[in-house]
């Protein structure tokens, strides 16, 4: 079973409203996808909430004050091609960051990640980066994205999911230690195919319309 110490199970009535909603193998594709971004906001908050700030000054319109900013800038990273989906929801508070891509697929046969494109902002080394991808299943693709991260420099990445398996949280634990999980739910298991049980089917077939 997966271990608590390094993974956060993001708890609103609002998100779990929204995510009742996305798991309905009913819900069109145009609400799938107005949803998913709703879910990737409300998420964001938290899995932002260990970015570390600074003090600066500031004039308000009445007087100079002390204030807190960001540390420093922050990258976000979705895996190809679901991880799209969760993007104007993070971009709609943070704007200002950055956004790399990076394309891994799971290989339906050998369930093993398949590395096909990377295409990065440079100096990852002074950023946080936000990895994004809706689901974390067997944990491959986004063990092996993080994998790619470090190698080009990152050494501060925290991976928001929407929904979890304990054997893809198993797998980011064992390899990747260091990188905390946010997950609006962890669900009971894989089942033989890979996919998360009771999950909410292949997530980047139902953004797409595919």
């Amino acid at each position: 079973m997966a271990n608590q110490s390094n993974i956060t199970i993001v708890k609103h009535p609002l998100l779990s409203d929204r995510l009742a909603r996305i798991r309905d193998k009913n819900t069109p594709f145009e609400e799938f996808r107005r949803l998913l971004n709703q879910v990737a906001t409300l998420m964001t908050y938290e899995a932002c909430r260990h970015f570390e700030t600074v003090e600066s000054r500031v004039n308000t319109p009445v007087e100079e004050t002390t204030v807190q900013v960001l540390k420093r800038g922050i990258v976000v990273v979705p895996i190809l091609r679901a991880g799209l989906g969760m993007i104007d929801g993070i971009m709609s508070i943070i704007p200002e960051a950055k956004i790399g891509i990076m394309g891994l697929y799971r290989d339906e046969i050998t369930l093993k990640p398949v590395d096909y494109y990377r295409n990065l902002p440079k100096n990852l080394e002074d950023v946080d980066v936000l990895l994004i991808d809706p689901m974390l299943a067997t944990g491959g693709s986004a063990s092996e994205a993080a994998h790619s991260l470090k190698r080009c420099g990152a050494k501060r990445i925290v991976i928001m999911v929407l929904i979890a398996a304990p054997e893809g949280v198993d797998a980011m634990q064992k390899n990747h230690p260091d990188i905390r999980i946010y997950t609006a739910s962890l669900d009971r298991q894989l089942n033989s195919k890979g996919y998360i049980m009771p999950g909410l089917g292949d997530a980047g077939d139902r953004f797409f319309g595919t």
